[in-house]
């Protein structure tokens, strides 16, 4: 008796054991199909398309919008190796999404400087070539208010996505870049760059040169 009872118990540890061994092998057989789940954002709230116009001392105007304060920026920053005019280094911060169009404006004063300055917006939008999977320039051309330039647009997870600048080719030269303070993803930032884009497009539509 005692020896049949001790291989009962045997038994019956051998079969306790032997449970999570089937369940496990039995899980891994199955022929389920998992897939990881797509990346989760939170849901943005957009706030209402509203606009003002921006009045200063300044050679220009133009408007912006409700949710974006203007800032000056008293931080010293260069063109190439020339010193930005620090009167005219403005700010546009969207403080919801995190994000800030630098704006520099820098007087015309003989065609070296024109074109060093045109060159040097070139260079600023391509040093992002390393991130970027493309940059597409597109002209800005509006003869009725003297406004020339050229848009960038910079596509992949570039530090900046759009970059412009805009000359009456003459007297004034006005530079924007729209940074996010943000590790670049364009998967995560695209609806609000979608949405912010559609400021940037406004500034350029309404600025003026005052005088003109």
């Amino acid at each position: 008796m005692g020896n049949m009872e001790l291989k009962r118990k045997t038994s019956m540890r051998i079969a306790l054991l032997a449970i999570p061994v089937l369940l496990l092998f039995g899980a891994c057989s199955g022929n389920h199909d998992y897939s990881p789940k797509p990346r989760g954002y939170f849901r943005i709230i957009f706030p209402e398309k509203t606009y003002q116009q921006y009045n200063s001392t300044y050679p220009f105007t133009f408007t912006y919008p409700k949710y974006a304060v203007i800032e000056r920026d008293t931080t010293p920053q260069k063109n190439g190796k020339k010193l930005i005019n620090m009167k005219y280094l403005l700010n546009m911060q969207f403080p919801q999404f995190n994000g800030t169009l630098h704006l520099s404006y820098e007087s015309i004063t003989s065609k070296k400087v024109f074109n060093e300055l045109t060159e040097d917006a070139r260079t600023f939008a391509f040093k992002h070539t390393v991130k970027a999977t493309s940059i597409d320039q597109g002209i800005i051309h509006n003869p009725d208010r003297k406004i020339y330039g050229i848009y960038y647009t910079i596509d992949g997870n570039a530090a900046s996505s759009v970059q412009f600048y805009i000359t009456d080719s003459t007297k004034n030269y006005m530079r924007g870049a729209l940074y996010f303070n943000t590790t670049p993803r364009l998967d995560s930032i695209q609806p609000v760059l979608n949405f912010v884009k559609k400021d940037v497009d406004t500034f350029i539509k309404t600025f003026r040169w005052k005088g003109e």
